[in-house]
């Protein structure tokens, strides 16, 4: 397996983490009454397995997204831990300033 491809899951795997524990929350703080409402039906369960897995799919897609923008883009290898933000590291002559002509309004 690739380092790549051992990221991307290693990363959709905390998705899926984070997913099953707030269904898991979900149900056990029976938000909404949905608690009572998958225990009274009797496809409830049903109900509640198609719910956890959307929720898998949704957090692990956000997980491996929020973690492929945090790449270094110089040399592409997977790091984690720390936040990056793009402004800070803007070269010093990326910000120009560029002169606009502005047409008069008058009607």
């Amino acid at each position: 397996m690739t380092p790549l491809t051992r990221f991307l899951a290693f990363h959709a795997l905390i998705g899926f983490g984070i997913a099953a524990l707030f269904s898991g929350m979900l149900f056990g703080f029976d938000i909404a009454g949905l608690r009572t409402l998958v225990a009274g039906s009797q496809v409830g369960f049903i109900a509640a397995s198609a719910l956890t897995f959307m929720l898998c799919l949704t957090f692990g897609s956000i997980q491996m997204g929020i973690a492929i923008m945090q790449l270094d883009q110089k040399d592409n290898t997977p790091r984690g831990g720390r936040l990056r933000f793009a402004a800070l590291r803007m070269p010093q002559g990326a910000m120009v300033m560029q002169p606009v002509r502005v047409r008069s309004r008058s009607r």
